[in-house]
């Protein structure tokens, strides 16, 4: 059964499962693992640990039945599928200098692959590879892949901490974990079914090295009883920083297994649990895991609606050449933070505006561009109405279709003697005067994406010399992350195209390597215009020492903004408007992702193209590697000019 109810999650790490020996009785394993004790799943071997090819070729002349674990039908496929992960075989080591071991390797894994495709298991446990040499291990899993259907392969992957000054020392037990990932991978060309179940030490990396495991193909933590401590009423419990990790892999939704014998003598149990629970060696383990994932606090409703758009590629909008959908406008109009936020800006400017003295003598002018279906309009009322303020309004928007909802909504809202709508693109019309406060919501998630400067460039024609824009000024900024779901999803279209286009994505299994930084800023209005909104930044990120090595799939990137005075609006992780969701970040994959190592910085470019009639973006690395140069001549591009 479930660790427990957590509202809002419905993710697989709410299943926890236990390592098992070889048992040719499978229902019984079932039964005695899942019905009575309470795990999921079991990871259990699909074949005798005794089995060797070659002593069967000697002794039966290759003619008798292989030892699996019973037949496919005493299970359903339901079961196979929903309660069983395969083991295959420990011992086997293709790359040992024994040829007979070597060989007998080979053909037990390929055998065993193949039962549990037969099984429709969902997933098989790959064992470590032995030593420092595994290019025939990785040989022979690319191999594999490549004929599996959907079937996951999970490499076990000992979560090694490998000090500082001892990774000069070449053993087999100094091997850095995401080293030995990294190349392992490399070798099977970074498939997308081959993930990672990672095996839980005693000991634990660094927070930062623990970090990047987050942006990898995780799906499953397995922690042995040696890794548990004991309570003062002689219960096991972890260290801080196990429960730490615990708490990351909940929220990636990455599966616990548990494995090993009992090291704790714990009474039997509670007299509440079936007499199956109370008798199985790991419950107690077992209630401890379930105990650290109850006590999480319920998903924050924002989180609960963005479930289904974490780490799922979307086209950014194009707003200047496409006109939005009623559904779109809609979403976007749920964000009352957003529209609180810019009510603050619009209630400041109006009192640097205008004195209290003249409040009721002076009238304001503002103009909201792109007014859509009129939150704007809204706000800029209500901050009229807040500060004693007499505004005049024009609502400019180019969609002739959200045109109509505003003039429903000013009929409805009896707006008519203040509120003027213009159907017209902002950058053609010809104002009757000029405003004192042009507001607007062009901002992409990389700030200037949607275009917003040239769009505002355009009309701050009719803003007053001393006139005030809202926002008056918004910065890019990215970062390098480790993101391997986003990089194996642009990989599965299988062309260039994919990987030079910018992609909105609600960022979630990703590794951040390192803080982001600024890019290009945009201030409004811009009374000397150069003609130009080209930009080009090169910047140079640091990997912090502790973190290891590491993979650069692409860099994420946010936006933060000056509304007005000091009232901002953004992503920007560090200084991100709480409980905002109108923007997600935006994806740059890299096609051929960066090995970057602490000491080497990573040295990225990034341009901002122009032409008359497009905007794109290209960029490339050019340390601690060269990688080519993504969108030249803006082959992904923002039209609309």
């Amino acid at each position: 059964m479930p660790l427990g109810d957590r509202a809002g999650d419905k993710s697989e790490s709410r299943y926890c499962g236990v390592e098992t020996e070889f048992d040719d009785d499978v229902p019984q394993l079932l039964l005695s693992n899942l019905s009575s004790a309470g795990f999921d799943f079991v990871v259990a071997p699909l074949m005798d640990p005794s089995y060797r090819p070659s002593l069967m070729q000697k002794e039966n002349g290759g003619s008798a039945v292989l030892p699996f674990a019973g037949s496919d039908l005493i299970l359903s496929p339901a079961q196979w599928s929903s309660h069983v992960v395969g083991k295959i075989s420990s011992w086997i080591d293709l790359d040992s200098e024994d040829e007979t071991l070597r060989i007998d390797s080979e053909t037990t894994l390929k055998q065993e692959i193949a039962w549990a495709s037969h099984l429709s298991l969902q997933a098989c446990l790959l064992p470590a590879p032995k030593g420092t040499s595994y290019a025939n291990y990785a040989r022979c899993v690319h191999q594999i892949l490549q004929g599996l259907n959907n079937m996951q392969l999970w490499l076990r992957i000992p979560l090694v901490k490998v000090d500082d000054d001892s990774t000069d020392v070449k053993s087999d037990h100094l091997v850095d974990s995401w080293d030995l990932w990294n190349s392992f991978r490399l070798l099977c060309e970074h498939h997308s079914q081959l993930s990672i179940a990672i095996d839980v030490l005693s000991t634990l990396p660094s927070p930062n090295a623990l970090g990047r495991w987050f942006g990898e193909s995780v799906r499953a933590a397995i922690f042995s009883t040696d890794c548990f401590l004991t309570n003062s009423r002689g219960y096991p419990c972890l260290s801080k920083r196990h429960q730490k990790l615990i708490t990351g892999l909940f929220n990636h939704s990455i599966q616990v297994v548990l494995s090993g014998k009992p090291l704790h003598n714990v009474s039997k149990g509670s007299a509440d649990l079936p007499s199956g629970a109370q008798s199985h060696p790991l419950r107690c383990y077992l209630d401890y895991i379930a105990f650290l994932y109850q006590r999480m606090d319920p998903l924050p409703e924002q989180e609960r609606i963005e479930l289904g758009y974490r780490d799922f590629l979307q086209a950014p909008l194009q707003p200047l050449m496409d006109n939005l959908e009623s559904q779109t406008y809609e979403t976007f109009e749920k964000d009352r933070v957003k529209y609180i936020q810019y009510q603050r800006a619009i209630v400041k400017a109006l009192k640097d505006r205008v004195a209290d003295e003249n409040a009721s003598s002076i009238t304001t002018v503002l103009m909201v561009v792109g007014a859509g279906r009129g939150p704007l309009v809204r706000a800029a009322l209500q901050a009229g109405e807040e500060t004693g303020r007499k505004l005049k309004v024009y609502a400019v928007e180019k969609n002739p279709n959200a045109v109509v909802t505003l003039h429903s909504l000013v009929k409805m809202e009896g707006w008519e003697r203040i509120v003027t709508i213009i159907s017209c693109d902002m950058r053609y019309w010809d104002a009757s005067e000029k405003a004192d406060i042009l507001v607007s919501e062009l901002l992409g998630s990389f700030g200037d994406n949607e275009l917003s400067p040239e769009c505002l460039d355009g009309a701050q024609r009719f803003l007053k010399q001393d006139g005030i824009s809202i926002p008056s000024s918004y910065t890019s900024f990215i970062q390098p992350i480790t993101a391997s779901k986003l990089y194996n999803d642009v990989k599965a279209h299988k062309d260039v195209s994919h990987f030079e286009t910018a992609y909105v994505v609600k960022l979630h299994n990703v590794a951040r390597l390192s803080p982001p930084q600024p890019v290009f800023t945009f201030t409004h209005p811009n009374w000397t215009p150069d003609g130009s909104n080209q930009r080009y930044k090169k910047l140079a990120f640091e990997i912090p020492n502790d973190t290891g090595a590491a993979l650069v799939h692409g860099f994420a990137g946010y936006f933060d903004a000056t509304l007005y005075g000091d009232v901002h609006l953004g992503i920007e992780p560090s200084t991100a408007t709480p409980n905002m969701f109108s923007w997600f970040a935006i994806f740059f994959p890299l096609r051929t992702p960066i090995c970057v190592r602490p000491g080497s910085p990573v040295e990225v470019h990034f341009w901002r193209c122009c032409s008359p009639h497009k905007v794109w973006y290209e960029w490339c690395v050019t340390s601690p590697s060269q990688s080519p140069l993504h969108n030249c001549n803006g082959r992904s591009y923002w039209v609309g000019l």
